[in-house]
């Protein structure tokens, strides 16, 4: 059948009944109630979902940014800390190394009565640096003229003319070597207030440096002192804490001699200030023989937490463990709630600032951290009467230990750093982004409840429209569906009455273009779909050339720490001025960055060879082989020849440094001293190689000479020596598990064996000759097989 035929095909012989326009039995009203139902429904339901899955895609941004930006935040504000804390304690150790360099000083004229007395003797002699005592008749009390350091003789240290006993003129002159040294010290360094010695508890002058009106101001300040023992009036309690110390060595709190104050008013300046005192002992260790001391302001530890910058008002500050606020700035004690009140009494007295004495609940009743690391939390600032307040972000981090002197007792201390933002302030780009994202879905929202009444019109309009002219022409339709079907795109239905079946032939007429259209477009869309592919692609490449960006700057950083590895091995220069020994190193990494260790150490006629293997290689085991080579370094130089301390030394910094960056390395290690001929062994390593002279050849085994370095913190119950015999033309080889378990395509290793052999066969020659012998032998073994682990090899020959 034609599409013409189609077109007039007659009318059917029986007239159908008549129906109304808009009877309930019509067709047409029948289609508008089951469409309009069919719409309304499906269009309820899509916007139900849509502003469903709009709340719900909000509401999951919101989450995640909210989750990022707290994560980052916390993230920012740990790192803040610590740094300032690794701030703070570095202040604190420089002050403490000075200190202890006075000390360390005068203990030498102490250890060495003889010299010392020459030394004092020298300098009272010195028109310019000499004590020249005034006795003070009004006060009772002897002190030398203006100069560069002050001495001041207490009143019960004077015989009945006014003069020094002949032990405390001994005394004075004995150390007098103070104004010598202190006066330069103290302009150099961390800047510092005043530094200062006392003598033993029986003879107690004391030495200062600048020179002040120490005796006059004290009789100010502090009646009665003249008369009192100094050390019972000032410090009571240091003295015989010391004293406890030297029976019993473990009873200091802190594993170190330095002893800290509490903030008080310095008598001199009216200075806030911290001191920090240094035991000084007899030559034969029986007793204290006085102390050297330093004092520095609460400005210095101020700065660091004042310059604290976190947001607009976050502020740092430091407390005691019992919660005196040490340093603070105005402003962040005023937030605090902080209030100051001086202390009272005796001798030295401080002030108080305590956290707990705070206006704000939440600030009296904060817990320091102890031993929990550092602690992020939220409070809420509010006066006691009042219900509103602000909330905060505290963050607190517990510092190094110190010892402490309490007022009576030595006790171990640990100050607290904290940080204080509020939190409104630090999260309002939070707070900026989530009103955005709320705002930005309000609006979606608005617009799809708007779409959705607007296409709710369109279609009940449109329904109404055409269903008057769908009832008209079925079997014309019929017809052109079956054209359709066999491919006759170019069909059309012509229905020219105004029944209900007219809507669905102009649909038919209007599908069939569609797919007439698409048929003809259908290279137009493959080349649509061909560009989008190539716009993926470039994408693609894109990405590609930024991974290989990336894969170059880390392969420069790794070309930048393999550089600094190969820096601090020795050089040639170094190894030839060794005038005992010849010694010759090779060290070659399985990767950019090994984690093998060996350096060589020369101080005069002691020689110190390390060499160990840290777990794994790459640039974690070759920090931490750096950190080795630093911490040796740092122990020679310090004068550390006992083997057995030096290695445990050396554990305990490189195991507080694995801690502290949650690593899981660890290492090796073993260490040859050489002095006066023979070779001191010590430490957990592969076997040490001596080849004789005549030829014999001992393995030594270091098994039970020491133990892993950084597994333990204490590893000085497992540290051994062993004294070996290194004469001339003897040979001692070290070596790692690199060289006897390099492996050949067959699988089978070098071997001990093959390296005792190849040494021996080579022993006529020089140690550096032999090294290369060796390493030549085991790149021979391995040939083209894969290099698993990092070579190293140390040769010492006898000269």
């Amino acid at each position: 059948m034609s599409v013409q035929e189609v077109t007039s095909e007659p009318a059917a012989k029986q007239d159908p009944p008549r129906i109304g326009r808009f009877s309930r039995h019509s067709f047409r009203a029948k289609f508008i109630l089951v469409v309009s139902a069919a719409v309304l429904f499906d269009l309820m339901l899509a916007g139900g979902v849509a502003i469903w899955n709009v709340q719900r895609l909000s509401k999951d941004a919101t989450e995640k940014v909210g989750t990022g930006l707290t994560r980052a935040t916390e993230e920012y504000l740990q790192t803040y800390i610590d740094t300032t804390a690794l701030r703070t304690d570095l202040l604190l150790d420089q002050v403490f190394s000075e200190v202890e360099a006075l000390g360390g000083s005068m203990q030498t004229l102490i250890d060495n009565p003889e010299t010392g007395t020459e030394v004092g003797l020298t300098v009272e002699n010195d028109p310019k640096l000499g004590d020249k005592l005034v006795f003070n008749p009004d006060a009772g009390w002897s002190q030398n003229s203006p100069g560069e350091s002050v001495v001041s003789v207490w009143g019960y240290l004077l015989d009945d003319e006014g003069n020094p006993t002949p032990e405390v003129q001994a005394q004075i002159a004995d150390s007098s070597a103070f104004n010598l040294i202190a006066p330069g010290m103290m302009k150099t360094g961390a800047p510092k207030l005043q530094m200062y010695y006392v003598g033993p508890k029986d003879k107690p002058i004391m030495r200062t440096t600048p020179y002040t009106d120490q005796a006059q101001t004290f009789d100010k300040l502090y009646p009665g002192h003249n008369e009192d023992n100094f050390w019972d009036f000032f410090f009571p309690g240091v003295y015989e804490g010391w004293q406890a110390w030297i029976a019993d060595p473990e009873a200091r709190p802190v594993p170190r001699d330095i002893v800290g104050t509490a903030p008080y008013i310095d008598a001199i300046t009216g200075a806030q200030i911290v001191s920090f005192f240094y035991p000084l002992w007899t030559a034969d260790r029986s007793d204290v023989a006085g102390m050297t001391a330093v004092d520095i302001t609460l400005d210095q530890l101020s700065s660091l937490v004042e310059n604290v910058k976190i947001a607009e008002t976050g502020f740092g500050f430091l407390t005691s463990s019992a919660g005196n606020v040490l340093a603070v700035s105005e402003a962040g004690a005023e937030t605090l709630g902080l209030v100051s009140v001086g202390g009272e009494g005796q001798g030295v007295t401080g002030f108080n600032r305590f956290l707990k004495q705070s206006r704000f609940p939440a600030v009296a009743t904060l817990e320091l951290p102890h031993n929990t690391g550092t602690v992020i939390d939220d409070i809420t600032l509010r006066e006691k009467e009042r219900e509103d307040g602000e909330e905060y972000i505290v963050v607190l981090k517990e510092l190094a230990p110190i010892n402490l002197w309490d007022g009576e007792n030595i006790v171990a201390e640990n100050l607290t750093l904290g940080f204080m933002v509020a939190k409104d302030e630090i999260y309002a780009p939070l707070t900026a982004v989530q009103q955005q994202l709320s705002e930005a879905t309000q609006r979606i929202v608005y617009w799809q409840i708007a779409a959705l009444l607007v296409s709710l019109l369109i279609v009940t309009v449109a329904v109404y429209a055409i269903s008057g002219r769908i009832t008209n022409g079925l079997s014309r339709l019929a017809a052109a569906a079956r054209a359709l079907q066999n491919k006759d795109y170019s069909v059309r239905v012509d229905i020219p009455t105004r029944d209900e079946v007219a809507a669905v032939g102009l649909a038919f007429n209007r599908m069939a273009e569609e797919i007439s259209y698409h048929t003809e477009n259908l290279e137009n869309l493959v080349e649509e779909r061909t560009s989008k592919l190539e716009t993926a692609n470039r994408e693609i490449v894109a990405l590609n050339n930024r991974l290989k960006s990336e894969n170059l700057r880390l392969g420069a950083e790794l070309d930048v720490a393999k550089r600094i590895q190969e820096m601090v091995l020795p050089r040639r220069s170094e190894l030839e001025g060794i005038p005992q020994i010849e010694i010759a190193g090779f060290m070659e990494p399985a990767d950019e960055v090994g984690g093998d260790y060996y350096d060589v150490l020369f101080d005069g006629d002691h020689i110190k060879v390390g060499i160990g293997d840290v777990t794994g290689h790459g640039l974690e085991s070759g920090v931490l082989m750096l950190m080795v080579q630093s911490v040796a370094r740092a122990l020679q130089e310090k004068g550390g020849k006992d083997p057995v301390a030096f290695l445990d030394v050396l554990n305990r910094a490189v195991y507080k440094n694995i801690t502290r960056t949650r690593s899981d390395k660890h290492l090796t290690l073993a260490f040859v001293d050489y002095y006066d001929g023979r070779v001191t062994l010590s430490g957990q390593h592969e076997e040490v190689l001596i080849i004789r002279a005549n030829g014999e050849t001992e393995r030594i085994d270091t098994m039970d000479l020491g133990f892993p370095v950084g597994l333990e913190a204490d590893i000085s119950a497992f540290v051994a020596t062993q004294e070996l015999d290194f004469g001339p033309e003897d040979i001692l080889i070290l070596h790692t598990d690199g060289i006897t378990e390099a492996e050949n395509d067959a699988g089978e290793f070098f071997g001990l064996d093959r390296l005792s052999q190849s040494a021996h066969d080579n022993r006529e020659k020089s140690a550096k000759a032999i090294a290369e012998a060796v390493i030549n032998d085991v790149k021979s073994h391995i040939a083209d097989h894969k290099v698993f682990d990092d070579i190293t090899l140390v040769v010492l020959k006898h000269r």
